[in-house]
């Protein structure tokens, strides 16, 4: 076996890479020079509402799972078994909320900004508190979405990271600042079959060392990967049937309504149909790449069943187990390693993109532009507009970059700002639903609520873990292994560490399953917002409220309330004249 970070890139190899990110930049340079050349901030932002259903429902897909994800996914069901893709149950069920009550209320808006909506239905204050925790939140994950696929790069060539950081961090901020969304959204299709690419390397190649995919699933049920249904009802419990559904459902369902980037998507499609189907279509392919991506963790679970690479110490974490493959049997082949790096560089590179828009779309429509309309007083010319954005584009692009050099020195801030990303989507999801599915609530209600989840998730989310264990590993054909990791495949909880507190020892609150976050943030946001909405009632009835700013059947509800305060003014009139 080859070593760790041994430099194994080929000419072609690097031929591939190099083509793969020219590819990319290609296309930002037709879509400056096609089409209506990005002359207005509606077809760079929004890509003049012309876009194609599944180019578009590939790029959502793409756009949310990022390289953490295929390398995260793959390592989790190699450590901890197949239970985890039960999560793919709960984006079926959170599809259909989102298509039939979230998109309406969106398209209807037809905002650049999802947080626009907040101040039509709440107020200003509303609208730039859940802005400025979506803008922290997001400017803290990007640079880690460009510094996971550069671990790859440096793992498997020994090259510095740094290099990797900086020129795809600058080839990713030159197409998506010429190309607006069109780019983005061509390139992330283009990239999501990079990424499908790089899982299908894995798994074939583990299919021909172990003669098919039968050994492949025989080997795992033997070592009890295959662990699909665990209805513990349990909250401690790390993942559960009901944690991976609700939790990932709920997930889901923030990521795709309160996430700029997604939403920005949908709103490139004409109509709500459209966006609909692209929708569905979205969640079929997601949930066909989390499979592969899944099977992709059991098919190197194959080839490392007697000697595994963590117990041998070959690598320190289970995320640097897909490079670590790609250093042990593709640098063989001449091609593959580079097709490889070209896969996680490019789920690194879709996620980028989005972040990359969505932030300068946020920048210009929720900061420069009232800002612009208060003290000059005057409405924001577009020209200025499309420039404006198109550098707040560029900037970003710096500042991911930025970011992605500081993720290396923050160490255990990195696994924080991840933390941050899932405990940020409860109380965002929270507050823009009680602004569709509750009438009375007002803006004292939103910002308390937004707040004090907010706080409570945090405080959740930085709090001390016990430790996962693993499934039983085995190093029992390891050469050269030391004795004390021979003892580890008898003893499945050695990758404890011994000054560490037990599961039982650890505060009950802190036990629970991160899967259920999103869920409390969501949940304390609708009961905080709804009592304080009660305590501190507003003097708009129900029938004096926008019922565009509601989902279908709270819109129709006030539509019969106003059409009855009509009906008993127009009584009250005739009887006023007889």
């Amino acid at each position: 076996m080859a070593e760790y970070g041994s430099g194994t890139l080929g000419i072609i190899d690097v031929a591939v890479i190099a083509s793969c990110l020219a590819i990319s930049a290609a296309i930002g340079i037709y879509y400056r020079f096609s089409g209506g050349k990005q002359k207005t901030a509606e077809e760079y932002l929004l890509g003049g509402k012309q876009q194609k259903i599944v180019p578009v429902a590939l790029s959502l897909m793409t756009s949310m799972m990022s390289s953490i994800a295929l390398l995260g996914l793959s390592s989790e069901v190699y450590l901890h078994g197949i239970q985890f893709v039960v999560i793919n149950v709960g984006y079926f069920i959170a599809a259909p909320i989102i298509a039939y009550f979230f998109l309406p209320v969106y398209f209807k808006l037809q905002a650049t900004s999802i947080f626009e909506y907040l101040e039509k239905r709440f107020g200003m204050k509303t609208r730039f508190t859940a802005s400025l925790i979506y803008f922290m939140q997001t400017v803290l994950y990007m640079g880690v979405v460009l510094y996971a696929p550069s671990l790859t790069l440096e793992a498997i060539t020994g090259l510095s990271a740094q290099w990797a950081i900086l020129v795809t961090g600058l080839i990713c901020t030159f197409y998506s600042t010429i190309g607006g969304i069109k780019a983005v959204i061509v390139t992330d299709v283009f990239q999501m079959i990079l990424m499908f690419m790089a899982l299908f390397t894995v798994i074939f190649t583990s299919v021909s060392d172990v003669g098919g995919f039968s050994p492949i699933i025989s080997i795992a049920a033997e070592n009890d990967r295959l662990n699909f249904f665990n209805f513990d009802p349990d909250p401690t419990v790390r993942h559960t049937f009901w944690s991976l559904v609700f939790g990932g459902g709920t997930t889901y369902l923030a990521l795709t309504t309160t996430n700029q980037s997604q939403v920005q998507r949908f709103m490139t499609l004409y109509d709500l149909r459209m966006a609909v189907i692209a929708l569905f279509i979205s969640v079929i392919v997601t949930s066909c790449l989390s499979l592969t991506t899944a099977f992709s963790g059991l098919a190197m679970f194959a080839y490392y069943k007697d000697c595994d690479p963590i117990l041998s110490e070959r690598i320190t974490r289970g995320d640097q187990l897909m490079p670590l493959y790609a250093v042990d049997r593709l640098h063989s082949i001449p091609g593959l390693t580079g097709l490889f790096v070209s896969g996680i560089f490019s789920a690194g590179l879709s996620t980028m993109s989005a972040i990359l828009n969505s932030l300068a779309a946020i920048s210009v429509e929720d900061y420069i532009k009232p800002g612009y309309n208060q003290w000059v007083g005057d409405t924001f010319p577009d020209e200025l507009k499309i420039r404006l954005t198109k550098a707040l584009v560029f900037f970003f692009g710096m500042v991911c970059i930025g970011m992605a050099f500081l993720a290396k020195l923050l160490g255990g801030i990195l696994q924080a700002s991840l933390t941050i990303f899932g405990v940020v989507g409860g109380p965002l999801l929270g507050v823009f639903s009680l602004g569709m599915f509750i009438p009375h609530a007002n803006e004292k209600g939103a910002i308390a609520g937004t707040i004090s989840s907010l706080l409570f998730s945090m405080w959740l989310g930085f709090s001390p873990k016990p430790i996962a264990t693993f499934l039983p590993l085995s190093v029992e054909n390891c050469p050269d292994i030391i004795e004390s990791a021979v003892l580890c495949t008898v003893n499945s909880t050695c990758n404890l560490k011994p000054d560490e507190k037990s599961h039982a020892d650890v505060f009950y609150l802190y036990r629970i399953s991160y899967l259920w976050y999103v869920v409390i943030g969501f949940l304390l946001t609708i009961l905080i917002g709804t009592i304080v909405s009660l305590l501190f009632k507003s003097r708009r009835k129900v029938e004096d409220l926008d019922p565009e700013l509601f989902v279908p059947p709270i819109a129709r509800y006030i539509q019969r309330r106003k059409r009855y305060k009509l009906e008993n003014s127009e009584n009250d009139k005739f009887r006023g004249k007889l």
